[in-house]
């Protein structure tokens, strides 16, 4: 069998005979993966000529299709699990990559709520750049119009693909995944349901098995490549000619030294000392350790470091290693052989100066699978006892279930140890101290993408050290190579670019359907509350009677909200303050200018949906009079739930309030839940 590639539209095997793929547990033949023959730069060509399709889709239409997709694959997700054992994984190993993967599809997808029904994104509040604001500037985000080129690691051969896809695909951006060969069969087996479900739009993905070959050789400024694999190889690659002559944007996620600590708190009768022997051994066996996330150092307070050798010598002593498909096991195997051979000649290099005191390099006890041909190793745990001088263990990564255990004085040489390692995605620290976790995190953040602080209140619920999530940042500086995945909007950034657009304010609302502020007002004819969803226009205004503030409404406004704030309440407590008399409550001409606004009748308004950006800039006195400016300022469809829900969007309304003087006194964004005239 050998496994196909999908370009240019099509199934495509490649020439010749290709690598042979083994099952990680048995050595089996699986399938051959070959690349050769495969036209690259026609696929590179033909992922951006197709890919209009999807950056003409706006935000609401790429979230839809992200959630459909994310659907049709969880209605078939068992069929991956018998393949994934075949990697080496675990059920729970494979659960993290299938549904993990499926997960971060509808997490993707969710955030399209968070932009509006457009294929661009207004990204900020606008600027005023000249004295009368006729003159104004707003930045907006456009799909790049190249090709994302994910070239990623074995580790996570589903999640790899779908928690960067998702992101580019919402973006508007269409992808060539690249696969590690060795455990690509699996990407591939979901890359054909994914073709075959005709979810996506023809060009949004093509499949490379095999060698990436001469594939950066055709990018330009408007793809984006992003790796996933060893420092090494991310930094040759990161040179490249054409990366650097094209000013191509490359986000590299490295394997990195990432640590853990144990608080000076979490003495043995705590349940954060116990909560972090399960952490680090969940760590060092999930994926066989074959995580970019696992934990490879371990600092413990001196006095409890002969403590946690002794717990952890227990906790991963109850391993059992096997063929992942055989019942009782809890760590298969690594993806390879030659994974083997690399993992071996770190822990060589790491025992120069530091001592096993768990588990043999060269000695494996298995409970199924073979034994000679499968790709089995035991867990190993190191101890280093001097790691300011010796420094192997924040310089070598053995990609596997190793981890060496150190010790640290105070949380300051924690640290400054934590710091040692260059530059990690993720480090944790089980602590119940406020005063520690706080001296920690902020000493330590410089130098890792994500912190996790572990404690007895979040156990139940957290997702644990070497779990990255969709809407949180995966990534870190220096030895991780210093680049961001995933991150919920900050993700989809870096598959758009950013332009500031200049103009009057009239004509930028036209250009980016979202009004900005001095732009003229257009005549809605009639109240946009009497207005279905379709009917409603950016810039639509309608000027309100006027309302004269009282006295009495100042006090009654405070008797009927309990409010009694001395500036609204007691006119003898003013000397000092910045106000000059009584002044009416922020949510009273709120409310008032609700009362101005509002169409009482029953009509397509089905309800206030929220508040934005509600400020209250100048103070109101009574006898001053107000009136409001309700101006239309962004619409956003909304799908229905179900066939019996009422077809509906969010219409977002500036509503500026001001005085006699013609001078904002408030000004807040409403939404509200608007029914459509078409309930098809």
């Amino acid at each position: 069998m050998k496994l196909k590639n999908y370009a240019l539209g099509k199934w495509v095997e490649g020439e010749g005979d290709g690598k042979a793929l083994l099952d990680a547990s048995t050595g089996e033949l699986i399938a051959h993966a070959t690349s050769n023959g495969l036209d690259i730069d026609a696929m590179m060509r033909y992922a951006r000529k197709e890919g209009e399709a999807l950056r003409k889709m706006t935000f609401q239409e790429r979230g839809l299709m992200l959630k459909k997709l994310a659907l049709h694959l969880f209605s078939i997700k068992d069929k991956y699990y018998p393949i994934s054992y075949k990697t080496g994984a675990t059920k729970s190993d494979s659960w993290v990559d299938i549904e993990g993967g499926i997960g971060n599809l509808f997490a993707n997808a969710s955030l399209r709520r968070k932009f509006a029904d457009q294929p661009f994104w207004v990204d900020g509040e606008s600027h005023k750049t000249s004295k009368n604001g006729t003159f104004v500037g707003q930045h907006i985000m456009v799909p790049k119009r190249g090709v994302a080129v994910h070239i990623n690691a074995f580790n996570f051969p589903i999640w790899g693909m779908l928690e960067k896809c998702a992101v580019n695909w919402l973006a508007g951006m269409p992808a060539i995944v690249k696969p590690a060969t060795i455990t690509s069969f699996l990407t591939e087996a979901m890359v054909q349901d994914i073709i075959a479900s005709g979810i996506l739009p023809e060009g949004a993905l093509q499949l490379i098995c095999g060698s990436a070959r001469d594939i950066l050789d055709y990018v330009d400024s408007q793809d984006v490549v992003t790796f996933t694999g060893s420092a090494d190889t991310g930094r040759m690659l990161k040179a490249h000619p054409r990366i650097i002559n094209e000013a191509v944007p490359f986000n590299m996620e490295a394997d990195s030294l990432n640590c853990t600590v144990l608080g000076p708190d979490a003495t043995p009768d705590t349940e954060e000392f116990q909560l972090f022997i399960k952490e680090v051994r969940r760590e060092m066996t999930t994926k066989c350790g074959q995580k970019c996330t696992a934990i490879r150092r371990i600092f413990v307070p001196e006095h409890l470091l002969d403590d946690v050798q002794i717990e952890l010598g227990k906790a991963l002593g109850k391993t059992t290693i096997g063929d992942p498909r055989v019942e009782g096991v809890r760590m298969g195997a690594l993806a390879g052989k030659a994974q083997v051979e690399e993992v071996k000649e770190k822990i060589a290099a790491l025992m120069q100066t530091g001592e096993v005191v768990f588990g043999d390099p060269d000695q494996v006890e298995v409970i199924s699978g073979d034994s000679i041909k499968g790709a089995f190793i035991s867990p190993i745990l190191l101890r280093e006892n001097n790691p300011f001088k010796n420094l192997a263990a924040h310089e070598v990564e053995a990609f596997g279930p190793v981890s060496t255990l150190m010790p640290y004085k105070d949380i300051e040489e924690a640290v400054t140890l934590s710091r040692m390692g260059k530059g990690s995605l993720v480090c944790s620290i089980a602590t119940n101290d406020p005063q520690v976790a706080q001296e920690f995190v902020i000493g330590a953040a410089s130098h890792h993408g994500r912190i996790l602080v572990i404690n007895r209140d979040m156990a139940k619920e957290s997702t644990g050290h070497g779990s990255p999530l969709p809407l949180l940042v995966h990534g870190g500086p220096g030895r991780a190579g210093g680049g961001e995945e995933m991150g919920g909007i900050r993700g989809v950034k870096h598959y758009m670019q950013r332009c500031a657009v200049q103009g009057s304010p009239t004509l930028l609302t036209e250009v980016t359907q979202h009004y900005q502020y001095g732009g003229k007002y257009k005549d809605p004819g009639k109240h946009p509350f009497k207005k279905h969803f379709e009917e409603l226009e950016v810039g639509e205004t309608i000027i309100t009677a006027k309302r004269t503030v009282t006295e009495a409404d100042i006090v009654n406004f405070a008797n009927v909200s309990w409010d009694h704030f001395y500036a609204h309440t007691d006119v003898t407590s003013l000397e000092g303050t910045t106000f000059e008399q009584r002044v009416a409550h922020g949510y009273f001409i709120l409310s008032a200018a609700a009362g101005l606004f509002v169409d009482a009748a029953k009509g397509p308004v089905l309800l206030n949906y929220g508040i934005d950006e509600c400020r209250f800039t100048k103070p109101v006195y009574a006898g001053m009079t107000i009136g409001v400016r309700l101006t239309v300022k962004e619409k956003i469809k909304q799908e229905k739930k179900d066939e019996v829900d009422i077809a509906k969007g969010i219409v977002k309304f500036l509503v500026d309030v001001y005085d006699e003087t013609d001078e904002t006194v408030a000004i807040a964004t409403i939404l509200t839940m608007v029914k459509m005239k078409d309930q098809g």
